[in-house]
Order: C-alpha cells, then structure tokens, then sequence
C-alpha cells in the first residue's frame, strides 16, 4: 500500500476538547474491520467528525460535498478569520489535491501533511463522505452527533462512538485487503498536488450535492446554491439507444466504442447531440458537427466519449498543436521502414506492435509510450511537467506539456524510421500513414479534435 500511513494517523498529537482531558487515548472497542485490539483514538478524525458536525448544525463556517466519485471540503482553519483549507478527493484513484486558501486576498499556498504541518484533518473532512458509506461508520456518526448537539451530555458514549469512527477509518484506510476499503494515495513527503485558482474559478470542482455546510468557495453561485444535475439520465436508457444505421461494427471497431464508467453522470448536452444526430440522419441537412466548448477539466472529452457510447459508435481523437498543418489531419509521410531493422530489437518489437495499432502515428505512438493524454495536461499540468521532465514547475501550462510531449513522440518516431545501414536497400521508399481524424470520416466513427483553438 503506498499510503504513507503516519502522515494521515498521527497518534502524537494532542486531542482536542471534549477528549482533551482523557488520560488514555486506548478505548477498548474495536471496529469490526479491526483485529480486536483496542481503538486508539486520533486527532486527525475527531477534528475532521467534529469540523462535519459543525457544518451541520450551522455552528461554523465549512462545508463538504460530493462531485461524482470524487468529494470536496471547505474546511474551516483556525488560523484565521479567512483561512481555509480546499481538498479534493478522488475515492477511484486514492488521489487528494489539497491548497491552503486565503479567501480575502485568494491567495493559494501548498498543503503539506506531516508532523511537522498539517493534521490532515481537512483530507479526512473529505474523505468522510466515502466513510459514511458503511454502515457502521454511519451509526457511530449519528450516535456521535446526537452527543455533539447535546453538548457531550454523556462522555462515556461520546468516547466510545468516537473511538468506533476512528478505528472503523484507520482499518479501512490502512488494510487494502478490507472489503470496505477506502483509498488514499499519499507519498512520504506529505505534499499534495494543489488545488489552483483557476480550477476553482472554472467551477471544476463544484459538488454536486451537499453533505454538510455551504459551500463559498468551490461554488461561486452563493451559499446554498448548488448546481445539482436536473434530470437523471439512467446508463441503460442512454448507451447505444442513438443508432445513426444498423451496421454491424467488427470486434476490433467494438473494441473502440466507449465504455462510461458507473459514477458518471450523462450531461443533458450530451443526450441532445446524440437525439440530433439520430433525427437528422438521412435528411439533406445531417447534422454531424457539435462544438463543446469550455475552461480545463470540465468535461469536454469525457462529453465526447459518452456521444460515442450513446450512438454506439468507434471514439477516437486528435490534438492540435500550434503547428499543426492542415496536411497534418489527412495523414503523414513516413520512411518506409517495414522491410529493414532499425538495428535495434526493442525498436524493431515496438514497430511491430505499433503495426499491429494501426501504423505510426501520434495517438499509437503516444498509448505505446504511456505518455499523458490532454486530460493529464488539463488537470494537472505542474505535476504531469514534472513526472515528464523532472523538473519543478509550477507555472507550467497545458500546452507546455503538449510540446514535451509532442517532442518525445517525433523522437521515437525518428528512432523507430530509422534503418540499420546493414539492411538498408538500394533506394528510400516512404509509406503514408492516415491520421485517425481521417479513418473515422471514413469509416463513420466519432472523433474529436481537441485544442482546437491553438492551431494557428
């Protein structure tokens, strides 16, 4: 498990009030993910309950909500009357995005989570959500709030529901083994990707409902008033309901038809491209061109994957550069390098597999080599900087990150056209290898190009 556990389930630090005046912080209870021993109570969920009880009962300023398969907390710092602590948490991934957030000047700093920083109780917050999913977290929550309310009228049961909390979180965090076990990626440094000014300006992570509190921050809309989807579009009622023509794909074009993963929830916009579509099919005026247009990370491909899946169709996609050519959308022009070796095995084996992709092109090339998509760029651009270059970078943009990478793609493209002078044949032959723009006009399959808008 690569969750850096200490960081997060720090027992050194002292507890806070109503437990504060306890001389142990052993309680012998036990969650039944547990192993028996006793429950240790930690000051990074009781601060994180507690920050929730709050927002409940309207006592202090916070929220926290939930997106999708992701949740997000306002957590409200003690260290000043606008300092707040913004997480966002990623229960498919385990990944949190944390900053530390001045709403007065909108300042951001790095939230960083170890002994000597943060407690991570404003992680926790977020992660609470997700924790209340099982049952027994829920009924000690509930036990637990009854008491908060009441003013601890009874510490015994407050002692001992908290301690359920905590034991019931830390075993489900920690054992990745645990049915109900709940993710969390941390590294050992206890720094955290930062939540940046402009994906809260774009409204990225906007919750789409709310579980405690009201939201100020993440939703620029006022308080209380959060964008909930307004209809519910069910999965089995939308994917593969919008077919344009009866043909019958091949195993290799169903292999290309998008799968929606559970959690998303199918955009209104997209339910109406996909009834266009299909109504105009056959007319003198098809309508087969669709623009979504808005800021990073609000779901522009993730749209266009989903219009694929409604109209049962092959996705694919291409990226615009600054330097992209109109040529450049038709196909590429290649040295014919099928009948030589490069000279090296791995080379040759990659050429091969790439082959077998479709040919030498960018979108292959770039799957071969593992390299991040847009979406990575999009969303995290200083973090996918630095895993490509190794260097820091916090300026870093989008398109920074496509030039790195547009550059690494034509290096392997030039290694893998190259041919060993041993083999090489009397005469440069070249082979024209068609984009995937092109083979889905061809073929009818749905294609996106993204980053229109940098083609000069």
């Amino acid at each position: 498990m690569s969750t850096y556990m200490k960081n997060l389930f720090n027992y050194s630090r002292s507890l806070p009030e109503p437990f504060d005046t306890l001389a142990n912080k052993k309680v012998k209870v036990s969650s039944k993910y547990g192993d028996g021993t006793e429950a240790t109570l930690c000051t990074t969920v009781i601060k994180a309950v507690q920050a929730v009880c709050c927002c409940m009962n309207g006592s202090k300023e916070g929220a926290v909500g939930v997106i999708d398969h992701r949740t997000v907390a306002e957590y409200k710092s003690a260290m000043g009357p606008d300092a707040y602590h913004l997480v966002v948490y990623d229960s498919s991934s385990g990944s949190v995005m944390a900053s530390v957030y001045d709403k007065n000047t909108e300042v951001l700093e790095t939230y960083t989570l170890n002994n000597s920083e943060r407690d991570g109780a404003a992680v926790m917050m977020a992660i609470i959500p997700v924790l209340l999913q099982d049952q027994e977290f829920k009924d000690y929550f509930d036990e637990y709030y009854d008491q908060f309310i009441n003013g601890h009228p009874d510490m015994g049961i407050t002692t001992m529901s908290m301690a359920y909390l905590c034991d019931n979180a830390y075993r489900r965090i920690k054992d990745d083994s645990c049915a109900a076990h709940v993710k969390v990626e941390l590294d050992r440094s206890g720094n955290l990707m930062r939540v940046s000014q402009a994906q809260i300006d774009s409204g990225s992570f906007m919750p789409n409902e709310v579980v405690a509190g009201e939201f100020t921050i993440f939703a620029k809309t006022g308080p209380a008033t959060i964008k909930k989807a307004s209809t519910f579009v069910e999965h089995s009622d939308f994917v593969g309901k919008y077919e344009l023509h009866e043909r019958t794909l091949s195993p290799a074009e169903r292999q290309l038809v998008p799968v929606l993963p559970e959690w998303y929830i199918i955009p209104e916009e997209v339910v109406d491209i996909c009834k266009h579509a299909q109504v105009t099919t056959g007319k003198p005026m098809q309508m087969r061109n669709f623009l979504l247009r808005g800021p990073a990370g609000t779901g522009k491909t993730m749209g266009a994957k989903a219009v694929a899946a409604g109209l049962g169709l092959p996705y694919m996609k291409y990226t615009c550069s600054a330097g992209t050519e109109i040529f450049d959308f038709i196909g590429q022009i290649f040295p014919d390098s099928e009948t030589g070796s490069t000279g090296n095995a791995q080379l040759d084996l990659e050429r091969e597999q790439l082959k077998a992709m479709g040919g030498i092109n960018y979108a292959n090339v770039s799957k071969l080599m593992k390299l991040p998509d847009l979406d990575d760029m999009d969303y995290d651009p200083s973090g996918v900087y630095h895993a490509l270059t190794g260097v820091e970078n916090t300026a870093a943009t989008s398109q920074d990150c496509m030039g790195i990478v547009l550059d690494m793609v034509t290096e392997k493209v030039r290694a893998l056209s190259k041919t060993d002078p041993e083999h090489k044949s009397s005469g440069q032959s070249f082979s024209y290898v068609e984009t995937d723009f092109l083979k889905a006009l061809k073929n009818g399959y749905v294609v996106e190009i993204q980053e229109r808008a940098t083609r000069s």
